[in-house]
């Protein structure tokens, strides 16, 4: 360890820094191709709303301004949307930084958190960084959740439980009864953090949001994302939904002008467009059936999803077909970085995206073996 080294928080180095998925441009430059499509991140091949592009030309010439630290025009639209008051809400630079912001006003070094796994590596991350336990709650065989393994693992230093529903990368789900009877069963001075940043997703209706739990007497903190299915996830809007006195405690840790001007712009405009939030999850129903079936032709194994990603099993080694589509011109997720070293997560694309991805797959499964 060098004199540099001994200078940094001990904690740091149990921390491996997040590799995201693979963007085009890296790809066309590495492989000297173009046309490379990318499903690896879970964004919206529709894009944005188009009046949400409107709302950002307007705002440009307004970028030598700082932007509204309390962020009152999106927070006064999420409020209507919600039906709930404004104080109910925390905005982040994403939902990454809602998380970060969430350990560091309440994670000390002798707490534990307990997350599903594989579930997403942000959970891990933050505890880490503020020096708390991480503790992994397996999923079930077929990748469902298992409360009464939580249960058994919730301690007396037992502080914060992450439950991404629907949960990232398997597009599973814990179903509303569930939900609410694990967070009952629970000590009140635990905190339940509900990311829902692929809610807008689903269609089984035995599934229900957690904001209907931040009525409750438990501490419930809901997180959601414009990232996703509302197409912002390079402008970075997050947000938390929780009782005024948690979101209290929150802003005392939040840095000030954390969600820029252009990205608030954004995020308002993208909230009046609920017509595209559901042509985008249209897209997603009508895709997942294509892709189910082909996945079927080939005799793949998937996990139903009700987000707009698949978790499917190659039955090989992932990383070399992930190499080979590379190759191709196709970016996927491989699911070693989740302990499934034969799975990749394909995001769901447009109809032509989809089939060029199966084409593409099909060949690159023939030539491995």
């Amino acid at each position: 360890m060098s004199k540099l080294d001994e200078l940094a928080r001990a904690t740091i180095f149990s921390i491996k820094p997040y590799v995201p998925g693979k963007p085009i441009e890296e790809v066309e430059r590495e492989y000297g191709i173009s046309g490379a499509i990318k499903l690896a991140s879970n964004e919206n091949p529709l894009g944005p709303s188009p009046s949400v592009l409107e709302a950002v030309r307007a705002a440009v010439p307004r970028i030598y301004n700082y932007p509204d630290g309390n962020c009152y025009y999106l927070k006064r639209e999420l409020a209507n949307f919600y039906n709930l008051a404004e104080n109910n809400f925390i905005i982040g630079n994403g939902a990454d930084e809602v998380i970060k912001i969430i350990g560091e006003a309440f994670l000390e070094t002798e707490d534990e958190v307990l997350y599903p796994w594989p579930s997403f590596s942000e959970y891990i991350f933050v505890t880490k960084l503020m020096g708390a336990k991480p503790i992994p709650v397996e999923l079930t065989a077929d990748f469902k959740y298992d409360f009464k393994k939580f249960n058994e693992k919730v301690s007396s230093n037992t502080k914060l439980i992450f439950i991404c529903n629907p949960n990232n990368p398997t597009g599973t789900f814990a179903n509303k009864a569930d939900l609410q009877e694990f967070i009952d069963s629970l000590p009140a001075d635990i905190l339940v953090v509900v990311d829902e940043a692929y809610d807008e997703y689903v269609t089984d209706p035995s599934y229900s949001s957690a904001v209907e739990l931040l009525n409750s007497k438990k501490k419930v903190i809901v997180l959601r994302t414009f990232s996703k299915i509302y197409g912002l996830a390079g402008l970075r809007v997050g947000y938390g939904i929780a009782s005024p006195e948690i979101i209290s405690l929150l802003n005392r840790v939040r840095e000030p002008f954390n969600v820029n001007l252009l990205a608030q712009e954004a995020a308002v405009a993208a909230l009046k467009d609920q017509e595209h939030v559901r042509q985008s999850k249209d897209l997603v129903i009508e895709g997942k059936k294509y892709l189910y079936k082909e996945f079927e032709r080939l005799g793949l194994d998937y996990v139903p999803s009700e987000t707009n990603f698949i978790f499917l099993d190659l039955k090989m080694d992932s990383i070399k077909v992930f190499k080979a589509l590379l190759k191709e011109g196709v970016i996927v997720r491989t699911g070693d970085i989740f302990g499934y070293p034969t799975y990749i997560r394909v995001t769901v694309g447009t109809a032509e995206q989809n089939k060029r991805f199966i084409f593409s797959l099909e060949k690159v499964l023939e030539s491995i073996e």
